[in-house]
Formats: structure tokens, C-alpha cells, sequence
């Protein structure tokens, strides 16, 4: 695609420099201002395609060391240096047909031979239109559009100059250096928005519409709660988005790199030219308490595995007890930094938590091959379980013990109807009345609903 659009560039290229050297050379042939000041319009064209015809090609190059987001910003520079020398040339135009509509008419006048040249370059400049028109169509790009735009433009001042020139021809001798004043002041105004508007690309201005495009896809999309910082900028064709989305704080990073994967995707889908990077963080408001929890004490150093979290009021006050494992051959002064650790943690991020009781655990680490059931407690689970009327289905129910620790998996069905909140306050429930009966118990509920 890349190699298509500077094809076209260049046909572009050659086509419009042809306008200039037959402008030019008519021009001063037949003294006509207007010619002449079209030629230098054609040329100025020239120069703007040759940076769009760089920047085409430079934009195949991948970033490197010195150019991390690439190197598209060229054709902004490029830009706005063409713009300050149209500007300034278009100066001199205007400051010249002032002082030739004063000055006595000349002595040699615009004629046929101008006429000509310009009716050469009305050509050219139609031949562009058609071929940047339909290139556009093809295969697109920023690069073809700009040059599209050239050259539409040149085909109107073209026109201009041949209608002061005709106006000569009939008498009006001031007619060309009007037609010249007119084209003065068109790329003048042409110039100062291709300055501003280079200016601004190159302070990474960008629409607040396409951003709140971006915020609208990313809260769209499953899982995120909310999208903010959105950071954005062009460079070349490229626009790159730099995202913060907030999920859920109990979701595994699984989790959390599949919805960013399909915030990416979704974004891309809308804009396909878009290069993002996508930073995912926790948000705990609505979040279960003990999960928070969970996380908050899995995260500190030294912690090898947290259990049997659960949260209860008393007298309008929060309190918590969790089961933190960590490495069995520490002494008890480096176990009890770490509860502390966990404990102010816990009282800094949850304050209604009013008081978190830690119970320390050497961390054993279960062989993958150990299967010694405990029929014993298995039964004695059951008989827990059957004492609910929630339940609809007991399932497999497997207790293993390795030494100090019981690890009990239980699945179960409960009445489809019922609410993700009572469901989870029931299996929290269980695991409390288990936990009683046996102790040093790591549980697992599998909740699925009843068929």
C-alpha cells in the first residue's frame, strides 16, 4: 500500500513541476504577472507533494532508538516549512501587483501565448484530481488526501490567472495584476492555515471528539468500570492512544489481559490507524470485602498463600480474620513483621475495617500426586450441607490432609433464581460452620446453578 502511494506521489509530482517550468517560461515570455505568480503557486505545490512523498516513504520505516514513536511527525515539520515560504513568497506577489496596478501600463501584454501555458496547467491540475481521486478511493491515506487538496486548489488559481489574463487581452490592462493580487491573497490565506494547522499537529493536538470516541469503546467494553487517564497523539497517519482502564480489583490477570485485548481490539475496529497500549488497575468499589482483603495480604513480601478470609459486625464495627501461610523456615519475629505489614495495609486501604486478626501458618506445599481421602470428613460435610435447602444438588466432595492442613473441595447446586450476593453469603456461611468442625480446613465451594 505504502509503495502504491508514492507511485502516485510521484506521477503527482512530475505532472505538477511540468505546470511550473511551462508557467514559468509563458509567463515571462508574455509578461503576465498572474502566470508567473501561478507558476510560483505550482512550484510551491512541488515542494509541498515532494515532503508528502517523503513522508510517505518514511513511514515505512519501523521506529528505532531515536524515533520511539516512529517518524511521521517529518510531514508536519515539512509542513510548516513549506507553509512559511508560501507565505512569505505570496508576500512579495501581493506587495509586486500593488505596485504595478500604480506603475503605467506595460509594453508588452499578456496575449495568447499565456493563455496557453495556463490552459496546459488546467490539464495537468485536472489529470491530478482524477488520479489522487481515485488512488484515494483505493487504497486511502493522508499523504494522497493532501496532495488531492493541492491540486484542486491550483486548478481554481490557475483558472483565476487565465480570467485576468482574458481581461487584458479585451483592454483591461489592469486585469492581470488583479488576477495576481486575488492569487496573492489566496495562498496567503492558504499558508497561514497550513502553518497553523502543522503548528498544531506538531504540539500533539488531537480531537476531543475521537478521545471521547476512544472513553465511549473502552466503558463499553465487558469488564471495565471506567477509562481514565486517555492520553492521545498523532504521528503521521499513526494515532496512538495511551489507556488506563479501572477493573474490577478481584479479577486475575488473566482476566485482566483478555479484557484489555478486547478494549484494543474494539478501539481498532473504529479506528483502524490506531497504535495503543492499554494499563489496567484495580477498582474495589463494589468489590466483597474479603476479597479486597485476599488481595491486599497476597501482595505483601514474605506471604506465600492467604485462606479463610471473612469479615463480621459487632457493634456497627468491621473486623476480620484471615489465614496467611508464608515460608515454614522463618522465625517467629520475621512471621510477625509480616502480619503487620498485612495488618496496617488492610487498615490503610480498608478503613471501616476496624481491626484485622492474622493467623500464621507454615506454608506447605501439597505433592500433585497425594490423594489420601478422608471419608471421615467427607460425611461429615454432607450432613452440613443437606441442613440447606438452597442447596439442590450435592456434588463431589473430596478432603485430603497432609499434615497440619485439610484441603476440602466441595461442588454443589444451588436454586438458579438466587442472587450472586446470597449465594456467596451462603457458601461464606458453610465454610465458617466447616471450618468449626474441622480444623485447619482450606475450603473451596464450586457454587454452579441447578438444571
Amino acid at each position: 500500500m505504502f509503495v502504491q502511494r508514492t507511485k502516485v506521489l510521484k506521477i503527482s509530482l512530475l505532472a505538477i513541476f511540468s505546470a511550473f517550468v511551462v508557467e514559468l517560461v509563458f509567463g515571462l515570455v508574455s509578461n503576465s504577472l498572474a502566470l508567473i505568480t501561478d507558476s510560483i503557486h505550482a512550484l510551491l505545490d512541488s515542494v509541498v507533494t515532494v515532503v508528502l512523498l517523503l513522508a510517505a516513504r518514511m513511514a515505512i520505516k519501523p521506529p528505532d532508538a531515536e524515533h520511539t514513536y516512529g517518524h511521521g511527525k517529518i510531514e508536519s515539520l515539512g509542513g510548516l516549512i513549506g507553509g512559511i515560504a508560501i507565505f512569505l513568497i505570496a508576500c512579495f506577489f501581493i506587495y509586486e501587483s500593488i505596485n504595478r496596478i500604480q506603475s503605467p501600463p506595460p509594453t508588452i501584454l499578456p496575449g495568447l501565448f499565456a493563455i496557453i501555458g495556463g490552459l496546459y496547467t488546467i490539464g495537468v491540475d485536472i489529470f491530478r484530481v482524477i488520479l489522487l481521486r481515485r488512488s484515494i478511493k483505493k487504497i486511502g491515506g493522508s499523504t494522497l488526501k493532501a496532495d488531492f487538496y493541492h491540486a484542486f486548489m491550483d486548478l481554481g488559481s490557475t483558472v483565476v490567472a487565465i480570467a485576468g489574463i482574458v481581461l487584458v487581452s479585451y483592454g483591461f490592462y489592469n486585469g492581470d495584476f488583479i488576477a495576481a493580487l486575488i492569487l496573492g491573497g489566496l495562498l496567503a490565506i492558504l499558508s497561514i492555515k497550513l502553518i497553523y494547522r502543522t503548528a498544531l499537529d506538531l504540539t500533539d493536538i488531537i480531537s476531543p471528539e475521537l478521545v471521547q470516541d476512544v472513553r465511549k469503546i473502552s466503558l463499553e467494553t465487558q469488564g471495565v468500570l471506567d477509562a481514565n487517564p486517555i492520553l492521545m497523539r498523532r504521528s503521521g497517519d499513526t494515532i496512538f492512544a495511551d489507556i488506563t482502564i479501572s477493573l474490577r480489583g478481584n479479577t486475575s490477570f488473566d482476566q485482566a489481559h483478555e479484557i484489555s485485548s478486547d478494549v484494543e481490539k474494539n478501539i481498532k475496529n473504529k479506528i483502524s490507524n490506531a497504535s495503543i497500549t492499554i494499563h489496567f488497575e484495580p477498582n474495589w468499589d463494589n468489590v466483597p470485602l474479603d476479597a479486597k482483603i485476599q488481595d491486599l495480604a497476597q501482595g505483601v513480601e514474605g506471604v506465600k498463600g492467604v485462606h479463610n478470609v471473612s469479615t463480621h459486625k459487632t457493634n456497627g464495627k468491621i473486623f476480620s480474620d484471615l489465614h496467611v501461610m508464608v515460608n515454614r523456615e522463618i522465625n517467629l519475629d520475621s512471621a510477625h513483621k509480616i502480619s503487620e505489614i498485612i495488618e496496617k495495609r488492610v487498615q490503610k486501604e480498608i478503613p471501616e475495617i476496624e481491626h484485622a486478626t492474622i493467623h500464621l501458618e507454615p506454608f506447605i506445599t501439597v505433592p500433585e500426586n497425594f490423594n489420601l481421602e478422608d471419608k471421615d470428613a467427607e460425611r461429615e460435610i454432607k450432613s452440613i450441607l443437606e441442613n440447606y435447602k438452597e442447596i439442590k444438588a450435592i456434588g463431589r466432595i473430596v478432603s485430603l490432609r497432609f499434615e497440619n492442613i485439610q484441603k476440602i473441595d466441595i461442588d454443589c447446586s444451588f436454586d438458579k433464581e438466587l442472587s450472586i450476593e446470597k449465594v456467596h453469603d451462603l457458601t461464606s456461611e458453610i465454610e465458617q460452620l466447616i471450618r468449626a468442625e474441622i480444623k485447619n480446613s482450606v475450603i473451596t465451594i464450586h457454587p454452579e446453578p441447578d438444571e
